[in-house]
C-alpha cells in the first residue's frame, strides 16, 4: 500500500459494499508494519446528474476506477490496514493538487 493509492473499504458497516478510498498517510506509515491504521479519503459513485460539491473532487478511470467517483475532502478516516482491498488504481498527479488544493481549502490551512 503507497500514500495516493485507492483501496476500497468498507467506513460505515452499514454500507452493503466496499467504497474507494484515496490513501493519505504517508509512505512511511504505509509500509510500516508496526502502524496498523491510514488516513484516507473516501468515495462515493458518482451519479450522472449529480455535480460535485465544493468539498469534492471527481476521480475516474484515469485514476483506475471503473466509474465516476466523488472524494470527500473534508473529512479524513482512520481505518485499519488490514480492512482495505489490495490497490484498485492511483491517483493521478493532476487529480492529487487538486485534492490538496481542496484540502487547504476547506480546513483554511495556511499556503
Amino acid at each position: 500500500m503507497h500514500q495516493w493509492d485507492i483501496v476500497r473499504v468498507r467506513i460505515d458497516p452499514k454500507d452493503r459494499d466496499h467504497h474507494p478510498a484515496v490513501v493519505l498517510s504517508c509512505e512511511e506509515d504505509c509500509q510500516d508494519a508496526h502502524f496498523r491504521r491510514i488516513n484516507v479519503l473516501y468515495g462515493t459513485k458518482r451519479v450522472p446528474a449529480v455535480s460535485a460539491e465544493p468539498w469534492q473532487v471527481i476521480l475516474n478511470g484515469a485514476d483506475g476506477l471503473d466509474f465516476q467517483t466523488l472524494v470527500d475532502c473534508g473529512i479524513f478516516y482512520l481505518v485499519d490496514k488490514d480492512r482495505c482491498s489490495p490497490s484498485i488504481g492511483s491517483v493521478g498527479v493532476e487529480r492529487r493538487r487538486a485534492i490538496g488544493r481542496k484540502i487547504n481549502e476547506i480546513l483554511r490551512l495556511p499556503r
